[in-house]
């Protein structure tokens, strides 16, 4: 972008933006506001920008508890997902809400990587989360490594550079294969690929942020869902469905000991 094109987005002259550049100008909070929506910085960036100016910063960080519309508007939209997974992560991939569908996904991985907060990156591609048994890891790997790395390139953040240092450390197992069964050119987009005990399932994901946030914590977090990919896997859920509502009805009836 060159400075007349930022000038013109911004509603400014390549003046007063060349005085900004080398300290000749004070700006404004409307100017840095504009500059910062022109060059989508994020929320938590603007604040800092607004504090390095003087002023006080114009976006409130509150705690999910506290940002009580949106919380119940994703709780709704993870409820009505299942029986397939949804969760909401932070910046950082950290699971702070979930529907907790399917529980035999996550079978045989470390109860470390199952403690709250559940890294959702950690979690699927740590050698003792459900890496090996994902059938197409190095794939997921490379997706993964991408989100990652364009996180790390629109801001600095020790949080996501370490994560991303993590799983590039992660070793490949030796039998996942990216391209078994799946061509490439003829799909739309790459599935996740577990196999499990009721045989493999193949899940569609997609990301959904809140359009328009004016909180730090609402506009860092990310709604992830998870679809079936295939006929196969609609059966096999229902299969995973039905063990785990009759596990929840015996536990319901069992009766309480008592000293």
């Amino acid at each position: 972008m060159t400075q007349i094109e930022l000038a013109l987005a911004a509603d400014s002259s390549t003046r007063h933006l060349s005085c900004l550049e080398t300290g000749r100008a004070q700006p404004s909070r409307e100017i840095i506001r504009r500059l910062a929506e022109c060059l989508n910085i994020p929320l938590r960036d603007q604040n800092a920008l607004m504090l390095a100016a003087g002023f006080a910063p114009v976006f409130l960080e509150r705690s999910l508890t506290e940002l009580e519309a949106a919380k119940r508007a994703m709780d709704g939209v993870l409820k009505a997902h299942l029986p397939y997974p949804a969760f909401a992560v932070d910046r950082h991939w950290n699971v702070v809400l979930s529907n907790y569908a399917l529980p035999q996904l996550y079978e045989g991985c470390s109860d470390d990587l199952l403690c709250p907060p559940v890294n959702a990156m950690r979690l699927v591609l740590h050698p003792a989360g459900m890496a090996p048994r994902i059938l197409n890891y190095a794939e997921w790997r490379a997706h993964s490594l991408h989100l990652l790395r364009d996180q790390a390139q629109a801001r600095a953040d020790p949080g996501i550079e370490a994560l991303l240092s993590e799983v590039m450390s992660y070793p490949i197992p030796p039998h996942a294969d990216g391209a078994r069964g799946f061509d490439a050119s003829q799909r739309l987009v790459t599935p996740l690929r577990i196999a499990t005990r009721f045989g493999i399932v193949s899940l569609l994901n997609t990301l959904t942020v809140f359009g328009t946030p004016s909180d730090v914590t609402l506009a860092e977090l990310a709604l992830e869902m998870l679809f079936p990919a295939d006929d196969e896997t609609i059966e096999i859920v229902k299969s995973m469905e039905l063990e785990r509502a009759s596990a929840a009805a015996v536990a319901a009836h069992r009766p309480v000991q008592t000293n």
